[in-house]
């Protein structure tokens, strides 16, 4: 078997991604109307985004079918992203990584974006049940067969059931270190932001000993750091920010000093509080790409600009001396 990896380079270095789950998934589905998504998506790949993120599990299906039909015309403009080995049901999500069901899952994600090969194929979770080296093997299969160019793998980042003595991502690395032998990683996909930064102390580093990308999802914190958003406010009850622990009123409340020191921040260049956000995850190494979820235009263009913001020795000290972020699994 061919073994090569797209690796960090694939990733549109020193730019800004799009995570396109939001869009009709997930978040305040009263606000998912007409053709508003995939206006935003043009938007963005207008403005120089190149890289979509999304899953055949959001919608489920819906999201990939929105990014294909926005991807007319247009595919060589974008490097798209998409997962496998979730299946949503009803009331609960289960992993499935069995090899037969990775290569079905495949095809019809390459039938919904209406394309011949997946960029980058991503693994949602592992299954407990299969090794995930035969997962994997699946999947560099898919490469081979020339239907995708490159494979990541999703972190695992659970707070809550982290056992006492363990880092964030030990469990990731594990598996990381596994699957390598079987294929080379050429991006992994965790959580990464001003307020939840546990991928800098070791994720990130295994990363850029092997030139790995790294794929910061939710950049701005689920929203949070945009300032957008109003202590109290409340959340449709599909909204997954309403049982989120750090959207309470008291945890949106206690957490306001840090979304008034990006504020500041964002004074002093003339840019908003999300751009800073976003300028400080791709400040942390040349192979990461934070993927910010939007549903509307304006967002899409004033995330992707966040890359021509260039932070300060001082700008970057401010954001390290923000208070840690508050929420009721710390």
């Amino acid at each position: 078997m061919e073994r090569r990896s797209l690796g960090a380079a694939a990733l549109a270095v020193g730019a800004v991604g799009l995570g396109c789950m939001p869009m009709n998934w997930a978040y305040s589905t009263s606000q998912q109307r007409g053709d508003r998504a995939s206006r935003a998506l043009h938007a963005a790949l207008d403005a120089g985004v190149q890289l979509l993120d999304t899953a055949d599990m959001y919608g489920p299906f819906t999201n990939e079918l929105l990014v294909g039909r926005a991807l007319k015309g247009r595919r060589s403009d974008a490097f798209v992203s998409t997962k496998c080995g979730l299946l949503v049901g009803d009331q609960h999500i289960v992993a499935n990584g069995r090899p037969g069901y990775v290569r079905r899952a495949c095809d019809a994600s390459l039938r919904r974006l209406q394309t011949d090969v997946i960029d980058l194929y991503q693994l949602h979770r592992a299954d407990p049940e299969v090794p995930v080296e035969e997962t994997w093997g699946a999947m560099a299969e898919l490469v081979t067969a020339g239907k995708v160019r490159a494979l990541g793998l999703c972190a695992v980042g659970a707070r809550a059931s982290r056992r006492p003595g363990t880092r964030m991502y030990d469990e990731t690395i594990r598996q990381l270190e596994r699957v390598q032998q079987v294929f080379p990683v050429s991006a992994v996909q965790a959580e990464l932001s001003v307020w939840s930064r546990e991928a800098l102390e070791s994720l990130l580093p295994w990363c850029s000993a092997r030139g790995v990308g790294l794929v910061a999802a939710m950049p701005l914190g689920n929203g949070y750091l945009t300032g957008t958003l109003t202590p109290g406010q409340g959340f449709e009850p599909d909204d997954l920010r309403a049982r989120h622990p750090r959207f309470t009123a008291e945890m949106m409340a206690a957490n306001q000093p840090l979304v008034a020191g990006l504020r500041r921040i964002a004074e002093r260049h003339g840019a908003t509080a999300a751009q800073v956000a976003l300028a400080w995850v791709l400040r942390q190494g040349p192979h990461v790409v934070p993927v910010p979820g939007t549903k509307r235009e304006r967002w899409a263009v004033e995330n992707a600009g966040a890359a021509d913001l260039v932070l300060t020795a001082q700008d970057l000290m401010e954001i390290a001396r923000l208070p840690a972020a508050q929420g009721s699994w710390d």
